[in-house]
């Protein structure tokens, strides 16, 4: 790679920003954007796109947590592409049976289509879904009541996310690579409760649901229609057995193991995660 900045879409979320922390680290020109901080982006709003790809020889993207059009990431990498990005990575998720989240396809299609270097992650479900995420509130009130079963999902780190996507915007070897990123085993919700419980000495169980009955648990706090038909689909996957698969992809880019689920929480129970209110 040159000295071009590395432009980071979504610095702010949890992969971004330590995406941004660690390309800092290495002392690496770094273009963190967001719709409030930083370089202004906006899926939305085309009038950002070509301030924050100028000189950009890399870029992170993260659409699927924009709510955005399909359309608008084929347009944007195609934009990329034309103002010099030489490589593109993206952060997808993992489907079943290794392929992508159905919502995701489009948005891979275009990275692969762009004309550009591309790299695309397809993470399992994020261990700090537990600690910063939608699972947090639940977690707190003492009942994570979802309709997964007791099938397991391989839950990954974002922080093994993170240095594979570091390795991938500044390394050679990735580029047409597709990652599935898991952490190194299989863990239940039930388990997962558990070991939270224990660590923050809190008082959690986990309660299986059927999906009607979580739906309706959604709509009544309001969450927006199109998610709760995601999370559903998901969890009742999980459910049948499609997150119980575990790769050696996190091994084999950054050369060591996946962090185990139980570091995580220690270190986040370390930090008070859970010690919030109920």
């Amino acid at each position: 790679m040159t000295d071009a900045p590395i432009l980071v879409l979504g610095a702010r979320g949890k992969t971004g920003r330590r995406v941004t922390a660690r390309l800092r680290d290495r002392g690496l020109a770094v273009r963190a954007a967001s719709r409030t901080t930083g370089t202004r982006f906006e899926w939305a709003d085309r009038s950002t796109w070509g301030p924050a790809l100028e000189g950009a020889g890399a870029v992170y993207l993260v659409p699927m947590n924009e709510h955005v059009r399909q359309e608008a990431v084929s347009e944007f990498t195609g934009e990329a592409a034309a103002a010099g990005v030489r490589r593109l990575v993206l952060l997808s998720a993992r489907g079943v049976d290794g392929r992508p989240m159905p919502e995701q396809e489009p948005a891979e299609r275009a990275v692969r289509e762009a004309g550009a270097q591309w790299t695309i992650l397809r993470p399992a479900w994020f261990n700090q879904n537990f600690s910063e995420d939608f699972l947090l509130s639940p977690l707190l009130g003492g009942d994570l009541a979802l309709p997964a079963g007791e099938g397991r999902e391989a839950f990954v780190d974002v922080a093994d996310i993170a240095d594979i996507a570091v390795a991938a915007l500044t390394g050679d070897g990735h580029d047409g690579r597709t990652y599935e990123l898991t952490g190194p085993e299989p863990l239940s919700f039930r388990e997962v409760v558990r070991t939270v419980a224990a660590a923050s000495g809190r008082d959690i169980r986990y309660t299986p649901l059927e999906v009607p009955e979580f739906k309706a648990r959604l709509e009544a706090d309001a969450v927006p229609g199109p998610l709760i038909e995601i999370l559903a689909r998901l969890l009742a996957g999980i459910a049948d057995g499609t997150g119980d698969r575990v790769t050696g992809d996190v091994r084999n880019v950054l050369g060591r193991e996946p962090r185990p689920f139980a570091e995580y929480v220690k270190e986040a129970a370390a930090a008070g995660a859970w010690s919030g209110p109920a």
